[in-house]
């Protein structure tokens, strides 16, 4: 038992010590990192307690007040009452929030003006229910990622790890949200836009499960749906460059901005918004949005416009053969050198003259979408006359199309190449165009589509 008696002695020794590790040393420890982590803390608040911030900048002017809403959203309550630009308000409390203290540098300084604390650029004030602290902002430090910053509380000089750029140079416009038409893109159902090009009305509906746009005015057409979102994308996009609110100001502005260069209404549910562009001197190079009449006048990007100045041909569907893949029951091909028929029968595709050959169905599928998603590029002639000059009349390509019901064909012709582009003519728009000249090369000849088992 002797022999055992010091591995015992031994293991009772460890045990001890790590209780005494765990129930003492470690939490000191843990408290004392805590300690720590507090003091290098700048600021002693959590994002969701903060309930007030006020911005107060020594260019002069008011100070920003501003009042947290519902989901993260802000108010500017002075000197304007308006909606403030939810991202940089939390991007500049999040920065203030995260900020920590490198070192104090001065305990008591004998002057503030080293440091550019003497006249603050910027002095924040935080408040979180009945506590606030109020926080100046100085100079950059000895290295560009940080800041010299004083608290109202102790009045010790800071050196903090502080973004300048994110905390400095704010204005009443840096703060307010800069969105002129704010809109949910998903919840549009109706665009009518007027510019001196067209007047078009858009319309949304569900088709498989999916949201797509038509156009209902001046024709009724499918539209292209990647243009018609980004037309939207472009219209939340639609930023304020600066205001020009109620007053005389607004009045007299717009006395002279004259007719709009562009008019949307964009419906969601039964309500209609409006925005107007306009540019009343375009060499001045000044833009301006309008939207209600108790609103301000926006200044915007003159870019702006272009965005929304599209004729009916960019916005509707520029695919020339008109059919979609699964109307398709029949697709006959015909080159210079060859011709073959393919036929859509339960869900497969079979080969006219030789149904009972297995086809390799990718390479099928492929080739279908190719044609069926052609889309024009450039439109060179809107009534067509004389096809030969485009090699339309004994086109290098045709391709016709029959639907299910075998009443309804379409046919898209593709004629001589120029530039990478063909010449083109499509049953679904009226007159001929260039499309892209890669369809030419990706004709498959009768024996690539067959599976390897089934080659004739």
């Amino acid at each position: 038992m002797k022999q055992y008696g010091f591995t015992i002695a031994l293991a009772i020794s460890l045990v001890g010590l790590g209780a005494y590790l765990y129930f003492v040393e470690f939490p000191t420890e843990r408290q004392k990192l805590q300690t720590d982590t507090q003091a290098k803390k700048l600021l002693p608040f959590e994002e969701r307690a903060i309930t007030g911030l006020t911005v107060h900048t020594a260019a002069g002017g008011p100070d920003i007040v501003l009042t947290p809403g519902e989901k993260l959203t802000w108010t500017i309550t002075a000197p304007i009452q308006t909606d403030a630009d939810a991202r940089e308000v939390g991007d500049l409390l999040r920065a203030l929030l995260l900020g920590t203290v490198t070192r104090v540098v001065e305990e008591q300084a004998a002057s503030l003006e080293p440091f550019g604390l003497e006249h603050p650029p910027v002095m924040l004030t935080i408040v979180a229910g009945d506590r606030r602290e109020t926080l100046s902002l100085g100079d950059i430090g000895p290295i560009s990622s940080t800041l010299y910053a004083m608290r109202a509380s102790d009045k010790q000089v800071l050196l903090t790890d502080l973004p300048h750029k994110i905390l400095v140079n704010k204005t009443l416009t840096s703060l307010r949200r800069k969105d002129v038409l704010p809109l949910p893109q998903d919840a549009i159902e109706r665009l009518r836009m007027s510019n001196p090009k067209t007047e078009v009305l858009l319309e949304r509906f569900d088709e498989k499960d999916k949201k797509l746009w038509r156009i209902r005015f001046p024709i009724e057409a499918r539209a292209d749906q990647p243009a018609v979102r980004n037309l939207i994308i472009k219209l939340a996009d639609l930023k304020a460059l600066a205001f020009v609110d109620a007053g005389p100001d607004r009045d007299k502005l717009a006395a002279r901005l004259g007719p709009p260069l562009v008019k949307i209404t964009a419906t969601v549910g039964s309500a209609d918004q409006i925005l107007k562009l306009y540019q009343p001197n375009p060499s001045s190079g000044e833009a301006y949005a309008v939207t209600t009449p108790d609103a301000p006048i926006y200044k915007v990007n003159p870019t702006a416009i272009q965005n929304f100045t599209k004729d009916l041909f960019a916005l509707q569907d520029k695919r020339l053969l008109g059919m979609e893949t699964d109307q398709i029951a029949m697709l006959s091909v015909k080159t210079r050198k060859s011709r073959f028929v393919l036929i859509h029968q339960n869900d497969e595709w079979v080969l006219e003259d030789q149904p009972t050959n297995k086809l390799e169905q990718q390479v099928v599928d492929l080739f279908v979408a190719r044609v069926v998603d052609l889309p024009a590029e450039l439109r060179v002639v809107k009534d067509p006359g004389p096809l030969a000059p485009y090699g339309l009349s004994s086109p290098a390509a045709e391709f016709v199309a029959t639907a299910k019901d075998g009443t309804t064909a379409h046919r898209l012709l593709l004629g001589n190449k120029t530039s990478g582009l063909v010449y083109a003519m499509g049953s679904s728009l009226p007159g001929i165009y260039q499309a892209r000249a890669d369809l030419l090369n990706q004709i498959p000849d009768k024996d690539s589509l067959f599976t390897k088992t089934d080659k004739p």
